[in-house]
């Protein structure tokens, strides 16, 4: 008989682990909240905002509040009816307690309840409290003020009344928590903005709620607060306020085999797609059946309108999706009574059905709005048919860029100074601003990984050229065969030549210029290199300070001030450089400042918030200079003689 291996010796009966109550969750948090980082942070607050959320659409609460405070704890106050207190019959213990210790254990499960929720699987609450290092819960209810308090999700003490509620107050829920900071990573901490854009969208799709969001870790509290009528059209409008728009936007809201849908778009004269998509008000950012269903409605009604009126030929092709989404921005809505999500963290909506009724909520809208609208209805046909010829020629020109393997050295641009690693995990690719900038990298490189390719002048601003004429751009076409991933229809993130690629521009205005082009450029024809963390911006410094042999380097002008004072406090002579631009330091000094992979600092690219990325790309390089203009005013610190 054969001997057992030691692996197999070791894995018996006793190996099987159960993980009870909530330890499930602190062991495994990335299931339930998508990881430990920065967004499964912000993931925290959204599930509780969620909760009451759900108690607005069930028509119980208007009023939603959330506060961050001094010591990063968040209260969220709501005025519903508040979470139910009594013994549960079968558990045995009180209900608010139950579903903030058991997983799966929640309101959400009965339709008598709630009709329409986005927590269908009862872990919400019970993995907030799981994760966070201390939970409060009041609620305000059947007359009085009941409370409890967990640390690391296991109660203090039973549920306890507190008080008598006095008549003139609200019922509702506060949730009082902070996150365990042994548990999520050193350097993750709420942002104002990301909640902020959060909360703008929830009350853009829950028309008749009021949102407030304050912030008591600045001095003034910051303050933002949101309350929408107009649903998912002003979220439209709101999106389209930067764009020229070629028509009001196209409404519908209906309810469908017990389906709400409320859908909403806009052609705009720009090139740029926006697409959002809520399934239960909650943000599906990889779309799902409800974005597909708007999608296709909206290319079948465009062709068939385009063939009744003889835009379109009997020998004419039908156009495709991607010409009639262009310049598209399409806000989805639906409220379905059993949503079915990809994951825990509610990323893509996968209910079949829905396809069928928002296409046919959409189609219906869209085809009388065409059929009343015949002047703005020619508009939209006649941008279809630029954005096609604009894309077969876009399609020749990729043909023309991408005919052989990018792994093949005749493809690579001449530029480039490629690194000896064959594994793309280990390299990375250096985009350098400049020729003597590229010179000096290429010199300091190691080049046993790191690739350098070299930019000449800017490229061409991508948010306001067609895919055509940005394939046209030498500089665009050396990125692209460099990348090996494609671009547009045939991009392909598994071809990616390089794990890591880095912008490195000088530390000027024409340095931040060209970064904003390139970084445009990828947001918009290469967002999976984003989203898949491989898209970075070196930090060079901005100060040299030589004291006798010793060399010192600042990153910023804090750092610098404090060298200084160092030095100066010390006695030390020193001569101090402002770094303009890279081709100002030798190859060594880069080296040692911006590519040493043991020294350099590195910012990651990512995209937190969709809308607010969309936002501010189309506003810093749309055609619209008005919005351009007022947003340099109100960040630049000294402006003079400004020329936008």
């Amino acid at each position: 008989m054969a001997k057992k291996t030691e692996a197999e010796r070791k894995y018996d009966a006793s190996s099987i682990q159960v993980l009870k109550g909530l330890e499930a969750v602190r062991r495994r948090p990335g299931m339930y909240v998508g990881g430990t980082d920065v967004k499964a942070l912000h993931h925290l607050v959204y599930e509780i905002v969620d909760n009451s959320i759900e108690e607005a659409l069930a028509g119980r609460c208007g009023r939603i509040e959330v506060t961050i405070h001094e010591d990063t704890s968040i209260t969220v106050q709501d005025d519903g009816v508040g979470i139910p207190v009594a013994l549960h019959p079968t558990e045995k213990i009180s209900a608010l307690e139950l579903v903030h210790t058991t997983l799966h254990a929640g309101g959400k499960f009965d339709n008598d309840a709630y009709k329409v929720s986005g927590g269908l699987h009862g872990v919400g609450a019970a993995a907030v409290n799981a994760l966070s290092e201390w939970m409060e819960v009041t609620v305000r209810r059947e007359g009085a003020v009941w409370y409890q308090r967990y640390q690391r999700g296991i109660p203090d003490a039973p549920v306890k009344k507190i008080g008598k509620l006095e008549k003139e107050a609200s019922t509702g829920t506060t949730t009082h928590f902070k996150f365990d900071e042994t548990i999520f990573e050193a350097e993750a901490a709420y942002r104002f903005e990301t909640l902020m854009n959060r909360f703008r969208e929830m009350a853009f799709v829950t028309s008749g709620v009021f949102l407030r969001l304050r912030d008591e870790r600045l001095s003034p509290t910051r303050e933002m607060s949101f309350y929408f009528e107009g649903g998912v059209r002003s979220f439209v409008r709101y999106l389209n306020r930067n764009r020229k728009p070629i028509h009001d936007p196209v409404y519908d809201q209906k309810e469908v085999d017990g389906i709400e849908v409320e859908v909403a778009l806009q052609y705009t004269e720009g090139i740029a797609i926006s697409e959002f998509a809520f399934a239960n008000t909650i943000h599906t950012p990889d779309g799902g059946t409800h974005l597909t269903g708007v999608r296709t409605a909206v290319t079948r009604v465009i062709n068939t309108y385009a063939r009744k009126n003889n835009f379109l030929k009997e020998k004419d092709t039908n156009f495709s999706s991607d010409d009639t989404r262009e310049g598209l921005t399409t806000v989805v809505s639906v409220k379905h009574p059993d949503p079915q999500f990809e994951s825990q963290t509610k990323v893509k909506l996968m209910n079949a059905e829905v396809a069928g009724v928002v296409a046919a909520v959409t189609a219906d809208a869209f085809s009388l709005y065409l059929e009343e609208n015949p002047r703005e209805a020619k508009k939209i046909i006649e941008r279809c048919l630029t954005s096609s010829r604009a894309r077969d020629a876009a399609r020749k020109a990729r043909e023309l860029v991408m005919r052989k393997s990018a792994l093949e050295s005749l493809t690579l641009p001449g530029k480039l100074a490629d690194c000896s690693e064959r594994d793309p995990n280990k390299c990375e690719l250096y985009i350098v601003e400049g020729d003597s900038a590229g010179g000096s990298a290429k010199q300091g490189r190691d080049r046993h990984f790191q690739a350098i390719l070299p930019l000449r002048g800017k490229i061409l601003n991508t948010e306001r050229a067609r895919l055509d004429k940005i394939l046209a751009n030498n500089e665009v076409k050396a990125m692209i065969s460099a990348l090996g991933t494609g671009i547009g229809e045939t991009f392909d993130a598994g071809n990616l030549r390089y794990g890591r690629i880095i912008i490195m521009c000088d530390a000027d205005v024409d340095g931040s210029h060209i970064r904003t082009l390139l970084l445009t450029f990828f947001f918009r024809y290469m967002p999976a290199l984003i989203e898949k963390g491989h898209l970075y911006i070196a930090q060079p410094p901005l100060y040299s300070l030589k004291a006798g042999k010793e060399m010192h380097y600042a990153y910023t002008e804090a750092q610098n001030q404090e060298l200084l004072k160092q030095l100066q406090k010390a006695g030390k002579k020193y001569s101090l450089q402002r770094y303009k631009g890279l081709g100002e330091m030798n190859p060594e000094q880069l080296w040692e400042t911006t590519m040493d992979p043991a020294e350099r600092m590195l910012l990651q690219v990512t995209v937190e918030d969709a809308v607010a990325a969309d936002k501010t790309f189309d506003m810093l390089m749309g055609s619209e200079v008005g919005p351009r203009k007022r947003f340099i005013m109100t960040h630049s610190s000294e402006v003079r003689n400004l020329d936008v």
